[in-house]
Protein backbone atom coordinates (compact mmCIF):
# COMPACT_ATOMS: atom_id res chain seq x y z
CA UNK A 1 0.00 0.00 0.00
CA UNK A 2 3.14 2.60 0.46
CA UNK A 3 3.65 2.58 -2.93
CA UNK A 4 0.34 3.92 -3.78
CA UNK A 5 0.52 6.50 -1.33
CA UNK A 6 1.05 9.36 -3.23
CA UNK A 7 -1.91 8.33 -5.47
CA UNK A 8 -4.17 7.96 -2.58
CA UNK A 9 -2.79 11.38 -1.31
CA UNK A 10 -4.27 12.78 -4.57
CA UNK A 11 -7.62 10.89 -4.40
CA UNK A 12 -8.68 12.37 -0.85
CA UNK A 13 -7.11 16.19 -1.82
CA UNK A 14 -9.23 15.71 -4.75
CA UNK A 15 -12.43 14.63 -2.53
CA UNK A 16 -11.60 17.09 0.42
CA UNK A 17 -13.97 19.60 -1.79
CA UNK A 18 -17.54 19.27 -1.35
CA UNK A 19 -18.05 20.49 -5.21
CA UNK A 20 -15.88 17.61 -6.41
CA UNK A 21 -17.70 15.21 -4.12
CA UNK A 22 -20.58 16.42 -5.75
CA UNK A 23 -19.69 16.07 -9.05
CA UNK A 24 -18.43 12.43 -8.21
CA UNK A 25 -22.18 11.44 -6.90
CA UNK A 26 -23.22 12.96 -10.09
CA UNK A 27 -21.19 11.10 -12.39
CA UNK A 28 -21.97 8.02 -10.69
CA UNK A 29 -25.66 8.07 -12.35
CA UNK A 30 -23.79 8.22 -15.35
CA UNK A 31 -21.52 10.53 -18.12
CA UNK A 32 -22.46 13.92 -18.20
CA UNK A 33 -21.09 16.91 -20.13
CA UNK A 34 -19.23 19.82 -18.59
CA UNK A 35 -21.64 22.38 -19.14
CA UNK A 36 -24.74 20.32 -17.56
CA UNK A 37 -22.19 19.12 -14.30
CA UNK A 38 -21.41 23.34 -14.51
CA UNK A 39 -25.16 24.28 -14.35
CA UNK A 40 -25.91 23.01 -10.88
CA UNK A 41 -23.18 24.90 -9.30
CA UNK A 42 -23.10 28.10 -8.25
CA UNK A 43 -19.88 29.23 -9.48
CA UNK A 44 -18.42 30.56 -12.77
CA UNK A 45 -17.59 28.04 -15.78
CA UNK A 46 -13.66 28.76 -15.08
CA UNK A 47 -13.91 28.01 -11.13
CA UNK A 48 -15.89 24.64 -12.07
CA UNK A 49 -13.30 23.68 -15.31
CA UNK A 50 -10.11 24.26 -12.27
CA UNK A 51 -12.38 21.54 -10.01
CA UNK A 52 -12.71 19.03 -12.92
CA UNK A 53 -9.29 19.26 -14.06
CA UNK A 54 -8.46 18.71 -10.25
CA UNK A 55 -10.63 15.47 -10.37
CA UNK A 56 -9.16 14.23 -14.17
CA UNK A 57 -5.44 14.60 -12.85
CA UNK A 58 -5.88 12.33 -10.27
CA UNK A 59 -7.90 9.94 -12.38
CA UNK A 60 -11.33 10.35 -10.74
CA UNK A 61 -12.63 11.03 -13.74
CA UNK A 62 -12.13 11.08 -17.79
CA UNK A 63 -13.12 13.56 -20.28
CA UNK A 64 -13.76 12.68 -23.78
CA UNK A 65 -14.35 15.76 -26.46
CA UNK A 66 -17.16 15.52 -28.79
CA UNK A 67 -17.30 18.25 -31.21
CA UNK A 68 -17.59 21.53 -28.72
CA UNK A 69 -18.74 19.18 -25.85
CA UNK A 70 -16.49 18.01 -23.47
CA UNK A 71 -18.05 14.72 -21.51
CA UNK A 72 -17.24 13.85 -17.69
CA UNK A 73 -16.90 9.70 -17.13
CA UNK A 74 -16.56 8.60 -13.63
CA UNK A 75 -13.71 6.19 -12.80
CA UNK A 76 -14.46 4.03 -10.62
CA UNK A 77 -11.68 1.35 -10.92
CA UNK A 78 -10.09 4.79 -9.29
CA UNK A 79 -12.34 4.84 -5.99
CA UNK A 80 -11.33 1.52 -5.44
CA UNK A 81 -7.65 3.24 -3.51
CA UNK A 82 -9.80 4.52 -1.05
CA UNK A 83 -11.64 1.15 -0.21
CA UNK A 84 -8.43 -0.34 -0.20
CA UNK A 85 -6.91 2.68 2.22
CA UNK A 86 -9.82 2.51 4.32
CA UNK A 87 -10.25 -1.21 4.59
CA UNK A 88 -6.51 -1.14 5.47
CA UNK A 89 -6.99 1.35 8.58
CA UNK A 90 -10.06 -0.51 9.39
CA UNK A 91 -8.42 -3.73 10.15
CA UNK A 92 -5.11 -2.08 12.02
CA UNK A 93 -7.90 -0.49 14.33
CA UNK A 94 -9.90 -4.00 14.65
CA UNK A 95 -6.77 -5.51 15.79
CA UNK A 96 -5.41 -2.81 18.27
CA UNK A 97 -8.77 -2.87 19.97
CA UNK A 98 -8.78 -6.65 19.67
CA UNK A 99 -5.38 -6.49 21.70
CA UNK A 100 -6.55 -3.89 23.95
CA UNK A 101 -9.81 -6.19 24.87
CA UNK A 102 -7.82 -9.38 25.29
CA UNK A 103 -5.36 -7.15 27.58
CA UNK A 104 -8.10 -5.79 30.09
CA UNK A 105 -10.03 -9.13 30.25
CA UNK A 106 -7.19 -11.32 30.99
CA UNK A 107 -5.83 -8.54 33.43
CA UNK A 108 -9.30 -8.59 35.11
CA UNK A 109 -9.20 -12.70 34.94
Amino acid sequence: MAQYSAEVDGVFVALADPTRRSVIRRLGRGPTSVGELAAEFPITLPSFMKHVRTLESNGLIRTVKTGRVRTCVLNRERLALVDDWLAEQRRIWEDRTDRLERFVTEEES
